[in-house]
């Protein structure tokens, strides 16, 4: 079973364990996620809980969207999500799941986030190219550029894939086993262990 939430990236801060150990943690707001929809096996195929959080006005949402919220008796959401394989129990279409419904203090979880953009980037940025100080990659006269890239009369062509300059970041990424250190029910926000990807304020997805 895959459960899972709906939260949004706060930001980063530190705190003292029992130990007084200092370590970095992720704030993450996780808004009471609201059930859309669920899928069966008999219906659909297979079994997955649609959950939608965070309220947007009604006059930004598409009428086939809107029509899917009235149908769960619900608020237009900014965020939707299917989870595969959870089905939560005693819950219905319509109904709240909040932090503690899914979650502890001291489980592990996968966050995924869009990570932030860079832009286009050379290689040293996006690959870690060492540069001319390493003599790698063809290169001994440019400090940062990529070096060689193809060969000569066969095949007389750059091989798809190869290691260039292009856009960087903005991609779908997920951090694993990442561990719930505190939770703060009346405000509706977790902090986890370690870093989340993206910038502030932007969705996440949270895996147990």
């Amino acid at each position: 079973m895959s459960s899972g939430l709906i939260g949004k990236k706060v930001g980063m801060t530190n705190i003292f364990d029992d130990n007084g150990r200092n370590y970095a943690v992720t704030v993450i707001e996780v808004d009471p996620c609201v059930i859309t929809q669920i899928k069966t096996e008999e219906s659909n195929g297979y079994k997955a809980v649609q959950l939608a959080a965070f309220d947007k006005k009604e006059k930004n949402v598409s009428k086939p969207v809107l029509g899917h919220f009235k149908k769960a008796g619900v608020k237009p959401k900014q965020y939707i999500k299917e989870f595969r394989n959870f089905i939560p129990e005693g819950f219905d279409v319509g109904d709240e799941l909040n932090i503690e419904d899914v979650f502890s203090v001291g489980d592990e979880v996968d966050v995924v986030g869009v990570s932030k953009g860079k832009g286009f980037t050379g290689v040293m940025k996006r690959y870690n190219f060492k540069g001319v100080g390493e003599a790698t990659h063809g290169q001994h006269n440019r400090q940062r550029h990529p070096g060689s890239i193809g060969q000569a009369s066969d095949p007389s062509r750059v091989f798809p894939g190869m290691k260039m300059a292009g856009r960087s970041g903005n991609e779908r990424a997920k951090i694993k086993n990442l561990t719930i250190a505190k939770i703060f029910p009346e405000s509706n926000l977790m902090m986890v262990t370690g870093s989340v990807p993206g910038p502030n304020g932007r969705f996440v997805e949270i895996y147990n």
